[in-house]
């Protein structure tokens, strides 16, 4: 019974160490636990502030952005106005534009038909022009043709006067030589009839 009790004490004292050492790292978990939690709760206190300072800071920001976007909605529509006169502006300038270039257009045909018209009319007068060239060459080698007639019948003209002239200066000279004749003869009369009366006379 003895070494029971003293196995017993034995025992209890082991049980008590460990519950002693138990105790002791249970204390040592518990500090350790206690100091986490110390951190946690320093940690969600940091977290509530840094909450409530974003919430400070969103309820800022949202007001200051609704403020803003007041003011961006404004600028916003004032510009939307501005483009829509500015779009107005350039519709009508389209407008315009495309009036200008439709009158260009028709002025462009116009001007391409009446450019087809003047090369047509300058065909015609060139053919006309061309005819008349061979026209002129024509009557020009014609007037050279009746300027060398014309020259040879000078010619002969001048010939034919030449020789009438002459025919003229021989029949001058034949009348000449008649009428020396006919005095030298009327004057053999005159003699021949001056000796006939002298001697029926006699």
């Amino acid at each position: 019974e003895l070494d029971e009790m003293n196995n017993e004490v034995r025992n209890a004292d082991e049980r008590a160490r460990r519950a002693n050492d138990d105790s002791a790292r249970l204390a040592d978990e518990l500090r350790s636990e206690q100091e986490h939690s110390q951190q946690i709760e320093k940690f969600r206190k940091s977290l509530e502030s840094q909450v409530k300072d974003l919430q400070v800071r969103l309820e800022e920001a949202e007001a200051q952005a609704l403020k803003g976007g007041k003011k961006m909605i404004a600028k916003l529509e004032q510009r939307v106005r501005e483009l829509e006169g500015e779009l107005d502006s350039e519709q009508r300038r389209h407008a315009e534009t495309q009036k200008h270039m439709r009158k260009a257009d028709r002025r462009l045909k116009e001007i391409a038909f009446q450019a087809d018209e003047d090369r047509k009319n300058q065909e015609t007068l060139n053919e006309m022009i061309e005819k008349l060239n061979n026209k002129l060459k024509t009557y020009k080698r014609q007037v050279e043709e009746a300027e060398e007639i014309a020259a040879i019948n000078l010619a002969k003209y001048r010939k034919v006067q030449q020789e009438l002239e002459d025919a003229e200066e021989r029949a001058d000279s034949a009348e000449g030589s008649l009428q020396k004749l006919r005095a030298k003869n009327r004057s053999s009369v005159s003699v021949t009839r001056t000796s006939y009366t002298t001697s029926t006379l006699e």
